[in-house]
Protein backbone atom coordinates (compact mmCIF):
# COMPACT_ATOMS: atom_id res chain seq x y z
CA UNK A 1 0.00 0.00 0.00
CA UNK A 2 1.60 3.48 -1.04
CA UNK A 3 1.08 6.58 0.61
CA UNK A 4 -1.26 7.69 -1.69
CA UNK A 5 -3.33 5.16 -0.67
CA UNK A 6 -3.14 5.75 2.99
CA UNK A 7 -4.79 8.95 2.65
CA UNK A 8 -8.49 9.58 2.17
CA UNK A 9 -9.41 12.40 -0.35
CA UNK A 10 -10.30 15.97 1.43
CA UNK A 11 -13.34 15.70 1.33
CA UNK A 12 -14.22 12.50 2.68
CA UNK A 13 -12.18 13.30 5.57
CA UNK A 14 -14.50 16.69 5.76
CA UNK A 15 -17.68 14.41 5.18
CA UNK A 16 -16.53 11.78 7.87
CA UNK A 17 -15.74 15.42 10.55
CA UNK A 18 -19.58 17.06 9.32
CA UNK A 19 -20.93 13.83 10.20
CA UNK A 20 -19.32 13.14 13.10
CA UNK A 21 -20.44 16.76 14.14
CA UNK A 22 -24.28 15.52 13.37
CA UNK A 23 -24.17 12.27 15.27
CA UNK A 24 -22.95 13.95 18.32
CA UNK A 25 -25.39 16.28 18.27
CA UNK A 26 -22.83 19.27 17.81
CA UNK A 27 -22.41 20.01 13.83
CA UNK A 28 -20.05 21.72 12.99
CA UNK A 29 -21.75 23.79 10.14
CA UNK A 30 -25.91 24.19 9.06
CA UNK A 31 -26.27 20.59 8.90
CA UNK A 32 -29.01 20.12 6.43
CA UNK A 33 -27.25 20.83 3.20
CA UNK A 34 -25.18 17.98 4.65
CA UNK A 35 -27.58 15.59 5.17
CA UNK A 36 -29.46 16.89 1.95
CA UNK A 37 -25.68 16.06 -0.65
CA UNK A 38 -25.43 12.67 1.78
CA UNK A 39 -29.33 11.14 0.88
CA UNK A 40 -28.50 12.67 -2.68
CA UNK A 41 -25.16 10.75 -2.95
CA UNK A 42 -26.83 7.19 -1.43
CA UNK A 43 -30.02 7.50 -4.40
CA UNK A 44 -27.08 7.64 -6.80
CA UNK A 45 -25.79 4.71 -5.80
CA UNK A 46 -28.91 2.58 -5.85
CA UNK A 47 -28.39 1.33 -9.04
CA UNK A 48 -24.75 0.63 -8.91
CA UNK A 49 -25.07 -2.85 -7.70
CA UNK A 50 -22.95 -5.22 -10.35
CA UNK A 51 -19.54 -5.23 -8.86
CA UNK A 52 -18.12 -6.06 -5.02
CA UNK A 53 -16.83 -1.79 -4.88
CA UNK A 54 -20.26 -1.22 -5.98
CA UNK A 55 -22.14 -3.39 -3.05
CA UNK A 56 -19.57 -1.76 -0.57
CA UNK A 57 -20.43 1.45 -1.79
CA UNK A 58 -24.57 0.95 -1.06
CA UNK A 59 -23.60 -0.71 1.94
CA UNK A 60 -21.54 2.45 2.82
CA UNK A 61 -24.37 4.71 2.31
CA UNK A 62 -27.12 2.49 4.65
CA UNK A 63 -24.86 2.63 7.32
CA UNK A 64 -24.23 6.24 6.76
CA UNK A 65 -27.98 6.79 6.86
CA UNK A 66 -28.74 4.87 9.88
CA UNK A 67 -26.08 6.77 11.66
CA UNK A 68 -27.91 10.20 10.52
CA UNK A 69 -31.48 9.02 10.75
CA UNK A 70 -32.10 10.17 14.73
CA UNK A 71 -30.47 13.49 13.70
CA UNK A 72 -32.95 14.21 10.90
CA UNK A 73 -35.91 12.55 13.29
CA UNK A 74 -35.13 15.07 15.85
CA UNK A 75 -33.52 18.25 14.81
CA UNK A 76 -34.84 18.47 11.23
CA UNK A 77 -38.29 19.55 10.26
CA UNK A 78 -37.72 18.99 6.38
CA UNK A 79 -40.88 17.09 4.99
CA UNK A 80 -38.62 16.30 1.54
CA UNK A 81 -35.35 15.02 3.38
CA UNK A 82 -37.53 12.96 5.17
CA UNK A 83 -38.81 11.59 1.91
CA UNK A 84 -35.27 11.86 0.52
CA UNK A 85 -34.01 9.68 3.50
CA UNK A 86 -36.83 6.74 2.80
CA UNK A 87 -37.08 6.51 -0.74
CA UNK A 88 -32.70 6.14 -0.59
CA UNK A 89 -33.03 3.56 2.29
CA UNK A 90 -35.88 1.25 0.58
CA UNK A 91 -33.70 1.46 -2.52
CA UNK A 92 -30.59 1.06 -1.14
CA UNK A 93 -31.89 -2.43 1.18
CA UNK A 94 -30.78 -5.16 -0.53
CA UNK A 95 -31.61 -8.56 1.75
CA UNK A 96 -34.71 -9.26 4.16
CA UNK A 97 -35.03 -8.48 7.85
CA UNK A 98 -34.89 -12.03 8.97
CA UNK A 99 -31.98 -13.22 6.20
CA UNK A 100 -29.16 -15.34 7.93
CA UNK A 101 -26.12 -14.59 8.01
CA UNK A 102 -22.45 -16.04 8.67
CA UNK A 103 -20.97 -13.06 11.13
CA UNK A 104 -19.84 -14.59 13.84
CA UNK A 105 -22.46 -13.26 17.31
CA UNK A 106 -22.01 -9.31 18.10
CA UNK A 107 -19.99 -9.22 15.03
CA UNK A 108 -21.61 -5.87 13.66
CA UNK A 109 -24.03 -4.94 15.44
CA UNK A 110 -22.32 -4.10 19.03
CA UNK A 111 -19.70 -2.21 16.79
CA UNK A 112 -21.67 0.33 14.77
CA UNK A 113 -22.56 3.22 16.57
CA UNK A 114 -21.71 6.85 16.56
CA UNK A 115 -18.66 8.23 15.24
CA UNK A 116 -17.40 4.40 14.24
CA UNK A 117 -20.33 3.99 12.47
CA UNK A 118 -19.80 7.22 10.19
CA UNK A 119 -15.96 6.60 9.93
CA UNK A 120 -16.95 2.87 8.10
CA UNK A 121 -19.71 4.04 6.84
CA UNK A 122 -17.95 6.95 4.88
CA UNK A 123 -14.59 4.32 4.49
CA UNK A 124 -16.50 1.88 2.27
CA UNK A 125 -17.15 4.23 -0.26
CA UNK A 126 -13.79 4.42 -1.27
CA UNK A 127 -11.58 1.49 -2.02
CA UNK A 128 -8.57 3.53 -0.36
CA UNK A 129 -10.71 4.65 2.22
CA UNK A 130 -11.75 1.16 3.08
CA UNK A 131 -8.17 -0.22 2.83
CA UNK A 132 -6.80 2.02 5.11
CA UNK A 133 -9.79 1.77 7.80
CA UNK A 134 -10.13 -2.13 7.92
CA UNK A 135 -6.14 -1.65 8.58
CA UNK A 136 -6.11 0.78 11.38
CA UNK A 137 -8.68 -1.25 12.90
CA UNK A 138 -6.90 -4.50 12.36
CA UNK A 139 -10.14 -6.15 10.54
CA UNK A 140 -9.78 -9.12 9.27
CA UNK A 141 -11.60 -10.74 6.23
CA UNK A 142 -14.43 -11.90 8.58
CA UNK A 143 -14.31 -8.86 10.26
CA UNK A 144 -14.62 -6.67 6.65
CA UNK A 145 -17.30 -9.15 5.59
CA UNK A 146 -19.87 -8.24 8.64
CA UNK A 147 -19.77 -4.60 7.14
CA UNK A 148 -21.95 -5.83 3.79
CA UNK A 149 -23.76 -8.38 5.52
CA UNK A 150 -27.13 -8.35 3.75
CA UNK A 151 -28.86 -9.23 7.37
CA UNK A 152 -27.25 -6.55 9.02
CA UNK A 153 -28.09 -3.65 6.06
CA UNK A 154 -31.62 -4.74 6.17
CA UNK A 155 -31.89 -4.12 9.48
CA UNK A 156 -30.20 -1.39 9.62
CA UNK A 157 -32.34 0.11 6.88
CA UNK A 158 -35.51 -1.13 8.54
CA UNK A 159 -34.78 0.76 11.67
CA UNK A 160 -33.74 3.81 10.35
CA UNK A 161 -37.09 3.64 7.87
CA UNK A 162 -39.43 3.31 10.99
CA UNK A 163 -37.87 6.09 12.84
CA UNK A 164 -37.96 8.41 10.26
CA UNK A 165 -41.41 7.44 9.58
CA UNK A 166 -42.69 7.63 12.90
CA UNK A 167 -40.67 11.33 13.08
CA UNK A 168 -42.47 12.69 10.09
CA UNK A 169 -46.05 11.84 11.30
CA UNK A 170 -44.99 13.36 15.06
CA UNK A 171 -43.62 16.12 12.58
CA UNK A 172 -46.40 17.08 10.27
CA UNK A 173 -49.26 14.47 11.23
CA UNK A 174 -52.60 15.65 13.05
CA UNK A 175 -51.71 15.71 17.00
CA UNK A 176 -54.36 14.87 19.07
CA UNK A 177 -54.83 16.58 22.42
CA UNK A 178 -58.38 16.92 22.60
CA UNK A 179 -57.48 14.87 25.85
CA UNK A 180 -56.85 17.89 27.16
CA UNK A 181 -60.21 18.97 27.78
CA UNK A 182 -60.88 17.14 30.56
CA UNK A 183 -58.20 18.67 32.12
CA UNK A 184 -58.74 22.21 31.58
CA UNK A 185 -62.38 22.77 30.54
CA UNK A 186 -64.99 22.53 33.37
CA UNK A 187 -68.23 21.39 33.87
CA UNK A 188 -70.20 24.08 33.25
CA UNK A 189 -67.92 24.94 29.84
CA UNK A 190 -65.52 27.47 31.33
CA UNK A 191 -61.96 27.31 31.13
CA UNK A 192 -59.94 26.56 33.62
CA UNK A 193 -56.72 28.89 33.38
CA UNK A 194 -55.26 27.72 36.23
CA UNK A 195 -54.74 24.16 35.44
CA UNK A 196 -53.34 24.91 31.93
CA UNK A 197 -50.44 26.92 33.48
CA UNK A 198 -50.44 24.17 36.45
CA UNK A 199 -49.38 21.88 32.91
CA UNK A 200 -47.21 24.00 31.52
CA UNK A 201 -45.38 24.85 34.47
CA UNK A 202 -44.33 21.23 34.57
CA UNK A 203 -42.03 21.54 31.78
CA UNK A 204 -40.80 18.31 32.46
CA UNK A 205 -43.92 16.04 31.42
CA UNK A 206 -43.23 18.00 28.00
CA UNK A 207 -46.31 19.29 28.01
CA UNK A 208 -45.51 23.24 26.89
CA UNK A 209 -46.37 22.36 22.91
CA UNK A 210 -49.40 20.11 23.95
CA UNK A 211 -50.84 23.05 25.81
CA UNK A 212 -49.65 25.43 23.49
CA UNK A 213 -51.30 23.72 20.37
CA UNK A 214 -54.63 22.92 22.76
CA UNK A 215 -54.70 26.88 23.18
CA UNK A 216 -54.68 27.60 19.98
CA UNK A 217 -57.27 25.58 18.65
CA UNK A 218 -59.81 26.40 21.49
CA UNK A 219 -58.84 30.37 20.49
CA UNK A 220 -59.97 28.92 16.96
CA UNK A 221 -62.78 27.23 18.22
CA UNK A 222 -64.22 29.89 19.24
CA UNK A 223 -65.58 28.42 22.91
CA UNK A 224 -63.57 31.53 24.83
CA UNK A 225 -65.66 33.92 27.29
CA UNK A 226 -64.14 37.07 27.03
CA UNK A 227 -62.64 36.92 30.08
CA UNK A 228 -61.06 33.62 29.73
CA UNK A 229 -59.25 35.36 26.30
CA UNK A 230 -56.15 36.75 27.46
CA UNK A 231 -55.37 33.51 29.90
CA UNK A 232 -55.63 31.29 27.02
CA UNK A 233 -53.65 33.67 24.83
CA UNK A 234 -50.65 33.86 27.76
CA UNK A 235 -51.11 29.68 27.53
CA UNK A 236 -50.38 29.78 24.11
CA UNK A 237 -47.80 32.51 24.29
CA UNK A 238 -45.85 30.32 27.46
CA UNK A 239 -46.32 27.17 25.86
CA UNK A 240 -44.19 28.29 22.84
CA UNK A 241 -42.11 30.33 25.02
CA UNK A 242 -40.97 27.58 27.46
CA UNK A 243 -40.69 24.65 24.15
CA UNK A 244 -36.70 25.62 24.24
CA UNK A 245 -36.05 22.94 21.25
CA UNK A 246 -38.58 24.55 19.01
CA UNK A 247 -41.89 22.76 17.64
CA UNK A 248 -42.35 21.20 14.85
CA UNK A 249 -45.05 21.85 12.09
CA UNK A 250 -47.60 19.51 13.46
CA UNK A 251 -47.75 21.74 16.47
CA UNK A 252 -46.78 25.43 14.80
CA UNK A 253 -49.78 25.46 12.14
CA UNK A 254 -52.62 25.81 14.20
CA UNK A 255 -50.67 28.01 16.25
CA UNK A 256 -50.03 30.10 13.43
CA UNK A 257 -53.32 29.87 12.21
CA UNK A 258 -54.76 31.13 15.76
CA UNK A 259 -52.03 34.02 15.74
CA UNK A 260 -53.46 35.45 12.38
CA UNK A 261 -56.30 36.82 13.97
CA UNK A 262 -55.00 39.11 16.15
CA UNK A 263 -55.06 42.12 14.90
CA UNK A 264 -51.20 43.60 14.37
CA UNK A 265 -51.85 47.20 13.22
CA UNK A 266 -53.33 48.64 16.81
CA UNK A 267 -52.24 51.57 18.91
CA UNK A 268 -52.99 52.82 22.44
CA UNK A 269 -52.22 55.73 24.81
CA UNK A 270 -50.49 53.26 27.52
CA UNK A 271 -46.94 53.92 28.43
CA UNK A 272 -46.43 49.81 29.56
CA UNK A 273 -49.05 46.68 30.02
CA UNK A 274 -48.63 43.94 32.30
CA UNK A 275 -46.51 41.28 30.82
CA UNK A 276 -44.19 43.84 30.28
CA UNK A 277 -43.10 44.15 34.25
CA UNK A 278 -43.10 40.21 34.40
CA UNK A 279 -39.41 38.90 34.51
CA UNK A 280 -38.69 35.81 32.17
CA UNK A 281 -38.57 33.39 34.80
CA UNK A 282 -41.38 30.29 34.60
CA UNK A 283 -42.18 30.74 37.86
CA UNK A 284 -42.63 34.51 37.77
CA UNK A 285 -45.03 34.12 34.75
CA UNK A 286 -46.65 31.63 36.16
CA UNK A 287 -47.69 33.81 38.89
CA UNK A 288 -48.68 36.43 36.91
CA UNK A 289 -51.34 34.50 35.56
CA UNK A 290 -52.63 32.62 38.48
CA UNK A 291 -52.86 35.60 40.15
CA UNK A 292 -54.99 37.37 37.52
CA UNK A 293 -57.82 34.15 37.65
CA UNK A 294 -57.59 33.25 41.43
CA UNK A 295 -56.35 36.30 43.16
CA UNK A 296 -57.48 34.42 46.50
CA UNK A 297 -55.63 31.18 46.02
CA UNK A 298 -52.16 32.87 44.21
CA UNK A 299 -52.08 36.25 45.83
CA UNK A 300 -48.48 36.44 45.02
CA UNK A 301 -47.75 38.51 41.69
CA UNK A 302 -44.60 40.15 39.82
CA UNK A 303 -47.26 42.79 38.25
CA UNK A 304 -47.32 46.11 40.10
CA UNK A 305 -50.56 47.09 41.30
CA UNK A 306 -50.66 50.23 38.73
CA UNK A 307 -50.51 47.49 36.03
CA UNK A 308 -53.02 45.49 37.04
CA UNK A 309 -56.22 46.72 35.88
CA UNK A 310 -58.35 44.11 33.74
CA UNK A 311 -58.04 46.77 30.64
CA UNK A 312 -54.41 46.87 30.73
CA UNK A 313 -54.37 42.83 30.34
CA UNK A 314 -57.03 43.04 27.70
CA UNK A 315 -55.82 46.22 25.35
CA UNK A 316 -55.60 45.02 22.22
CA UNK A 317 -51.73 46.55 21.89
CA UNK A 318 -50.58 44.12 24.66
CA UNK A 319 -52.51 41.16 22.25
CA UNK A 320 -50.29 42.43 19.24
CA UNK A 321 -46.87 42.86 21.60
CA UNK A 322 -47.30 39.15 23.03
CA UNK A 323 -48.43 38.06 19.21
CA UNK A 324 -45.40 39.70 17.50
CA UNK A 325 -43.09 37.95 19.99
CA UNK A 326 -44.45 34.21 19.50
CA UNK A 327 -44.33 34.77 15.51
CA UNK A 328 -40.82 35.40 15.81
CA UNK A 329 -39.98 32.23 17.98
CA UNK A 330 -41.79 30.40 15.04
CA UNK A 331 -39.79 32.02 12.36
CA UNK A 332 -36.33 31.49 13.94
CA UNK A 333 -37.59 27.82 14.90
CA UNK A 334 -38.60 27.08 10.65
CA UNK A 335 -34.93 28.42 9.69
CA UNK A 336 -33.21 26.75 12.78
CA UNK A 337 -35.19 23.51 11.57
CA UNK A 338 -34.78 23.85 8.04
CA UNK A 339 -38.70 23.39 7.68
CA UNK A 340 -39.79 23.66 3.89
CA UNK A 341 -42.58 24.79 1.54
CA UNK A 342 -45.83 24.97 3.71
CA UNK A 343 -45.04 22.66 6.09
Amino acid sequence: MTEETRVLHPSRQELISDLSGIVNDYPYADPEPTLVGLAADAADAIGRDGTPEARRERAGYTILLHATSWYLASRIHSASLFEAYIRALDGLRSGPAGASCACADGAHLERLGGEYQVEAGVSMLTRAGWAEFTEDYDLDEEDSAAFTCERLLADLADEAVGELSAARNQTFGDIDVSHLDAQFVREDGSLDIVAAQESIRRTWEDNTGPVALWSARRLLSGRVRDDERIGLHLCLWMGVAQSYAGLPPSYTRDIAAALATVDLDVACAHPRHPWSSVPSKTKARYSAVVHLYAPDDHPDTPVPAELSDRGLWECPVQYAELTRKVLDDLRKWRTMRGVDGED
